[in-house]
């Protein structure tokens, strides 16, 4: 018996220094080599965690992406036109202030309208001159005569008249736009004729011009006449717009009672001064013959008591 108890001893014993034995939950202890098994939560946790990292990541990309675009844009546009490309990310360049080799262009009319302007009537010069637009580098004062902006297409638009009335040389693009008058609801386009004009090297004629609608409907009850680049003609390059002096357009009825400066000889007489459209000394006049300013100034020169006897009051408006 007791040479049984020391054997049944002996076993226990190797039992328990048995490493793959059951007896006894040492084993990590004992083997600090073996990887430590996660417990469940603390798995879910960093699941979770790295969840929660991508979702962020993913809403984060198209802002930084948006924001590095910008940043690059700028950087290349302050490096000069050559390493500016035309397009980043889909998006179109901001405008350059100066043109090529450093110059300042702008858009400037050379001619002055003839005035007063009425609805239905040609829009000319003084003195019936055509009406020219040039292209101007600002810098040296000379008309650009060579490169894709001398042959620019051009847009004619109808202006405020208060446009710009205090910095009469100094405007942005986005305030110039804001300017424009469109037609009133329900009428005809503002300007009818030839609205758009091409530059040959550097200089514009504006063909037949007229205006369907007057100015007295808007703030200032004037007009101008403004000239810009069209779309898609010198993308990327800031070319300054031009306007004319305010000026008023008046109804074409009133243009049928107008005096003429100077008569013309064909003109019916009343257009001359001091005789008025179908009043008592007109009908005097047609009443013996005299019709126009030719046949006025006819009788003027060859019988000129005939001329007083049509009229008591002739000696006191002409001096004959």
């Amino acid at each position: 018996m007791q040479r049984q108890g020391r054997h049944m001893e002996r076993s226990g014993s190797k039992r328990a220094l048995d490493p793959g034995g059951s007896g006894g939950g040492g084993d990590d202890e004992r083997d600090p080599k073996r990887p430590r098994v996660p417990a469940l939560a603390s798995v879910i946790v960093e699941a979770l965690k790295l969840d929660s990292l991508q979702k962020l990541c993913s809403s984060l990309e198209p802002i930084l992406r948006r924001v590095v675009s910008e940043e690059v844009e700028r950087a290349l546009a302050k490096l000069g036109p050559a390493a500016a490309p035309a397009r980043i990310e889909g998006r179109t360049s901001p405008k350059r202030i100066e043109g090529p080799n450093g110059s300042n262009l702008q858009l400037q009319f050379r001619s002055r309208l003839a005035l007063p302007l009425f609805t239905g009537g040609k829009v000319e010069g003084e003195q019936g001159a055509a009406i020219h637009v040039v292209l101007l580098d600002a810098n040296t004062g000379h008309v650009v005569t060579s490169g894709p902006e001398s042959f620019a297409k051009l847009d004619v638009l109808v202006l405020e008249g208060d446009f710009n009335k205090e910095k009469d040389e100094d405007w942005t693009e986005e305030e110039f736009e804001s300017h424009i008058v469109k037609e009133r609801e329900g009428k005809r386009p503002l300007l009818n004729g030839d609205i758009h004009v091409t530059l040959k090297e550097g200089v514009g004629t504006i063909g037949e011009l007229i205006f369907t609608d007057n100015s007295s409907w808007i703030r200032s009850r004037k007009f101008r006449l403004g000239m810009r680049v069209s779309s898609g003609f010198c993308e990327g390059i800031r070319i300054k717009e031009a306007k004319t002096e305010a000026f008023t357009v008046k109804d074409h009825r009133g243009e049928l009672y107008k005096k003429h400066y100077p008569p013309a000889l064909k003109d019916d007489v009343w257009r001359l001064e001091k005789i008025g459209k179908d009043g008592a000394f007109h009908g005097k006049l047609n009443s013996n013959g005299i019709y126009t300013v030719e046949h006025f100034l006819q009788l003027l020169v060859k019988d000129q008591q005939k001329l007083r006897s049509v009229s008591c009051i002739v000696s006191l408006t002409f001096e004959l």
